[in-house]
């Protein structure tokens, strides 16, 4: 008896029906991936800014009711802004803008020191505080009362 031998035949027809389905389920998934990611919420991208002092407690001799400003501008084109060191602001407003009222206290990291200024019509306090162990005192907060 002769053996018969037998040779499978490959339907490329239904070879080709197979790719082009698996190649439509993978498009469809990676479709409903890009929309579920849409969903998703994003990190906020946090622009760079001055340094923060170490403790944010408001001292007490700031007035109740102050409002915080991380930045104070002036007509007169000068500005104010929380990072900058007591001798620039000295600099800058010059001695006759402080108010003559001056509280000292202890910060975490050394003396903090709240002033009360009038410069240009506005009324402000400002407090300073070194950022860093035995730093230079810089401005931690500007309050408008």
């Amino acid at each position: 008896m002769d053996a018969i031998r037998l040779r499978p035949r490959i339907n490329w027809t239904a070879v080709a029906e197979w790719a082009v389905a698996v190649s439509f389920l993978t498009a469809t998934i990676a479709v409903v991936i890009l929309i579920l990611a849409q969903f998703r919420p994003m990190p906020v991208a946090r622009a760079a800014s001055a340094p923060q002092p170490a403790v944010d407690t408001i001292p007490a001799a700031v007035p109740a009711r102050s409002v915080s400003v991380p930045m104070l501008p002036f007509i007169d084109g000068k500005e104010i802004r929380v990072g900058e060191t007591a001798s620039a602001v000295a600099l800058r407003l010059g001695r006759a803008a402080e108010n003559g009222r001056q509280e000292i206290d202890r910060g975490s990291l050394g003396e903090r020191m709240t002033r009360f200024y009038e410069y240009s019509g506005s009324r402000f306090v400002l407090v300073f505080e070194p950022f860093e162990r035995n730093g230079e005192a810089r401005v931690s907060a500007i309050y408008l009362p």
